[in-house]
């Protein structure tokens, strides 16, 4: 199944057919079926909600949307971390929603970064049932009837964690462009700078989860890993983007490392200088491998080889095995013994596992997320945006 996974991903991720091999290619057929009848369905979805056969619910709170138009690796859960960290530093408890995939392991990232702020975090498929059992049991603050909600929000206020902020403010719906059982106020639109739309296509045959004409809906778009994007190339994405969504404000952010921990003690802090001159093995599963692993060439590692696995895939032990082969390798090559680096999120999917690697240093890479200034389109900018729309019903 994982090699079938990669295949598909490959083939969603190539312009240029005459490079995949023939096994890759004999795919493609019935990929196009499937991904036509995945229109399909997107269609008659669509038409359901437009004609009121299903039901889209209003929260008593405003909803800020953060989603993608492609699979994983755009930096989804780290902008719903910073607008959390925003709301929650300004006085408004925020409610986190995400569906919660392969054990919830953005769900645990989130609740440790977190932890000690007036953050709640909502996990199931049904966002809006989980949100009405958190109204229920927390209370929610009506910001359309008080203006302390929107004193909150000025720029630079902290608050701290008043218990009137127990009481929740907004909704912040991880992954939810798709989602669209819940009205929102805000739409913000996380895109991958390294790899964009892939072939164009729909899923399965291609990486898009909607058409590129989705763009319009967006208020605000994000270009992430923009660090890792040449400036032509940036300035070339944002004409594309305009080309469909004439006014949307285009923001670019980038993954800023902060230091490793240790696996076997996540509290456990070294500086991203201790793999100076280190001989790395990346191992992810995760949506931009590359991210990550250009990440790590940038800190400084003498030498950095991969192993990559798809997204939210769960390790098993003989996962863990052809990572030691490669370990093995890395150490006869270069004599001397390599560092494991894992994602955050492959930490938290199962903590556990790394023990069958217990010969070698294994780290956690921790990263937040940063907005890079461009002309006037700022963090702050960011913010007074997050502020004015939020406040509309």
């Amino acid at each position: 199944m994982e090699k079938l996974r990669k295949a598909v991903s490959e083939i969603a991720y190539t312009q240029d057919h005459t490079k995949l091999t023939h096994l890759h290619r004999s795919l493609i057929p019935v990929l196009s079926f499937a991904s036509s009848l995945y229109r399909l369905a997107l269609s008659l979805r669509r038409s359901f909600y437009h004609y009121g056969l299903f039901t889209k619910h209003r929260l008593p709170v405003p909803v800020i949307s953060v989603g993608n138009l492609t699979w994983g690796g755009n930096g989804k859960t780290p902008m719903v971390e910073f607008i959390a960290r925003f709301l929650a530093d300004s006085g408004i408890s925020p409610l986190i929603l995400t569906r919660g995939y392969a054990g919830g392991d953005e769900a645990k990232m989130l609740r440790r970064h977190l932890l000690g702020k007036p953050v709640k975090i909502g996990v199931g498929a049904n966002r809006a049932a989980i949100a009405a059992h958190f109204f229920e049991k927390y209370g929610y603050v009506d910001p359309y009837s008080t203006s302390k909600f929107a004193d909150g929000l000025n720029l630079g206020q902290k608050v701290g964690n008043h218990p009137s902020s127990q009481k929740i403010g907004a909704v912040v719906l991880d992954d939810g462009m798709q989602h669209w059982s819940l009205q929102r106020n805000l739409e913000i639109l996380m895109i991958n700078g390294l790899t964009l739309w892939g072939n164009c296509h729909l899923t399965p045959r291609g990486p898009l989860r909607e058409p590129l004409n989705a763009l319009r809906r967006a208020d605000a778009a994000v270009l992430h890993h923009a660090d890792l994007v040449s400036g032509q190339k940036l300035i070339d994405i944002e004409l594309m983007l305009r080309e469909v969504n004439k006014s949307v404000p285009i923001f670019f952010t980038k993954m800023d490392p902060c230091f490793f921990s240790d696996v076997g003690n996540v509290n456990s802090r070294k500086p991203l200088t201790a793999l100076s001159n280190s001989i790395v093995l990346c191992v992810s599963a995760i949506g931009s491998a590359d991210a990550f692993v250009k990440g790590m060439e940038k800190i400084g590692a003498f030498y950095v080889d991969r192993l990559e696995f798809s997204d939210h895939h769960i390790f098993q032990p003989k996962d863990m095995e052809m990572i030691r082969k490669k370990l093995r390798e890395l150490e006869d090559a270069f004599g001397s013994k390599p560092v494991v680096i894992v994602t955050e999120k492959d930490y938290d999917r199962d903590p556990g596992i790394f023990k069958h690697l217990d010969h070698y240093e294994i780290l956690a890479l921790c990263s937040e997320l940063k907005i890079i200034p461009c002309g006037e389109r700022t963090e702050d900018s960011f913010k007074k945006l997050l502020k004015e729309r939020k406040l509309t019903r």
